[in-house]
């Protein structure tokens, strides 16, 4: 296991700067820096969020306090933490799976409030009793830490930068990241010129891509541009590893250039070449993040035999093992060098949250790692909602929420899923990651490009009903026709940025689909990708058993997978939440 280091996420620090490490064997370090947003507001109503980074010694547990500025602030509901209110001043102490904070780790909660008059943002905010002032402040282990009006009284020094090609437990941490040139002039020639700054995932979604062809960089030419990019400060880079053989066997829309049997042609022409570039000693510097063949793995879970959505396709992948065993192979070449991180993709809540497949996943994740080299030191984490559009968190309802008597778990909507939201989900599944073997510095990511759900249709709040499916529908801020629908969704809009470190076992909010870039064609395209046509992708098309039979919500006149798709790019931009 690798002890976490002490970086922070630029995007996470308060205006107030600073951290010092107090070494005296008798004294513990406490101090923190504070970050309050206020994401949404409308008459007589907020949602906010804050962000607390620890600069003092690890924590087991917290307690997060600040104060209103307005009496009539009150707090309805919170979530990652539970709330005491007195009089303007608050309290959000830590729940059962996320008290474990890092040096350098983020407290990151949420709420939703009432307001009249005014509504300033909150002041005076403190950890376990600390003011967060930017600083640190020695404690004697025993004793109750000063009160918030207490200044710190240690000097301030810059928290230190591993060496070049340090393997760092989350690679986000510190790290700018890099800008794909070809993404960013689309979105910027297409009215994105706010979010084309962003960092997104390069997709190596076929042999071809790694040499790069007439309208797209290889991947060399992205790892020389990322080194200038940098200018000698620490960058991370994102890959997704996306051919193996049979892929995406439960849909047409990203099937792949290699046959169920072309695991050889998988390493020696796709990962090997791979590999030799990365280790390439001239781009050590870098952080290479990788994210390994999404939906793979899940789809030997619940589409491999035995259940409504099953393919003879899965079914062919999980008898040949050629699934397991190309990921077994990328993650024995890649994480063999050392400045690249391996994230599996872990699907999202709406596929792998039901009791019947989360244990399941996590199992198969684990006996597939166990047959790498490295065993379970070759993973650095999991990834959720990759190209997907799961919300973030359901800011008006959670899995414990119930409705005259009945729990939102017997909603048409959450169908006794065990998860309402990514965040929860990918918390949770971290959790049972590392009680079947993975370390406990395992980091999770979520992709956040598209699960904004912003615009006129988001709810303002809880709904009113007292049924508890049509209270649901009323509250949830994921405005799909249902949970499985994944194809170019109508009404979706861009989400969190990407930033690391935002709450408890998450390494960083990413974006890996770009946005703007279709998931599917709406119609049969003929190419030479290998990319079929997906009834999913198709608005007219009134579904199948992996959506209960539910109209698809896919927009119209929709490219192919991975081509540029202006329509939907326009919509993320106007629905984005929080908003440009």
């Amino acid at each position: 296991m690798r002890r976490k280091l002490a970086l922070m996420s630029v995007a996470a620090l308060a205006a107030t700067t600073g951290a010092v490490a107090i070494t005296h064997q008798a004294f513990a370090a406490a101090g923190c820096t504070a970050k309050y947003t206020i994401t949404n507001q409308w008459q007589g109503g907020f949602q906010a969020q804050v962000d607390i980074t620890n600069l003092g010694d690890a924590l087991s547990t917290w307690n997060v306090g600040w104060d209103f500025g307005n009496a009539s602030q009150t707090i309805s509901q919170m979530w990652n933490a539970t709330k005491t209110q007195s009089g303007t001043h608050v309290n959000a102490a830590s729940l059962s799976y996320n008290g474990n904070v890092a040096t350098g780790g983020v407290v990151s909660l949420g709420f939703l409030g009432n307001w009249s008059g005014a509504n300033p943002a909150g002041t005076n905010f403190s950890l376990n009793n600390v003011a967060c002032t930017g600083g640190t402040t020695p404690t004697t282990p025993g004793t109750t830490p000063p009160s918030p009006s207490t200044p710190p009284t240690s000097p301030s020094t810059p928290p230190s930068t591993p060496p070049p090609g340090t393997h760092v437990d989350n690679p986000y941490a510190g790290a700018r990241g890099y800008v794909n040139p070809d993404w960013a002039n689309q979105a910027r020639a297409d009215g994105g010129a706010a979010i084309a700054n962003q960092s997104t995932g390069i997709w190596l979604d076929r042999i071809a891509a790694i040499a790069g062809t007439s309208t797209a960089m290889g991947l060399r030419a992205h790892l020389d541009d990322a080194l200038v990019q940098a200018g000698g400060q620490t960058m991370t880079i994102p890959f997704v590893i996306y051919n193996l053989p049979g892929r995406d066997c439960a849909a047409l829309a990203s099937n792949g250039e290699l046959g169920p049997t072309d695991i050889g042609r998988y390493r020696t022409e796709y990962i090997d070449p791979i590999a030799a570039i990365m280790s390439d000693s001239k781009y050590r510097s870098l952080r290479i993040v990788t994210i390994i063949e999404i939906d793979s793995l899940p789809n030997l879970i619940t589409n491999a035999g035995g259940t409504a959505g099953s393919t003879d396709a899965c079914a062919t992948m999980k008898a040949n093992g050629n699934y397991v065993a190309g990921v077994q192979y990328a993650l024995n070449k890649l994480h063999a060098i050392n400045n690249v991180y391996t994230y599996i993709d872990a699907a999202h809540h709406a596929w792998l949250g039901w009791d019947s497949n989360f244990a399941p996943a996590a199992d198969l994740f684990a006996s597939t790692v166990r047959g790498t080299t490295a065993g379970f030191a070759s993973v650095d984490g999991f990834i959720t909602d990759t190209a997907n559009y799961s919300a973030l968190v359901e800011p008006n309802f959670t899995i414990n929420t119930t409705v005259n008597g009945q729990s939102v778990k017997q909603s048409k909507w959450v169908d006794f899923n065990q998860y309402v939201d990514e965040q929860s989900y990918a918390q949770a599944f971290r959790t049972k990651l590392v009680s079947v073997g993975f370390t406990g510095s395992l980091g999770m990511l979520i992709d956040t490009s598209r699960n904004g759900w912003g615009g006129a249709a988001r709810p303002t709040g809880p709904g009113t009903s007292t049924d508890v499916t049509t209270f649901v529908d009323q509250s949830r801020i994921d405005r799909r026709i249902h949970a499985g629908n994944w194809c170019n969704q109508s009404g979706a809009g861009i989400g969190e940025r990407p930033r690391a470190n935002p709450a408890s076992g998450i390494d960083a909010y990413v974006w890996i689909k770009p946005p703007g870039e279709s998931d599917g064609s709406s119609s049969a395209i003929p190419n030479n990708e290998g990319k079929g046509f997906d009834r999913m992708c198709d608005p007219t098309y009134t579904g199948n058993a992996r959506n209960g039979n539910s109209m698809t919500g896919a927009l119209p006149n929709a490219p192919l997978s991975g081509a540029w798709f202006s329509a939907q790019f326009h919509q993320l931009l106007a629905n984005a939440f929080p908003a440009l």
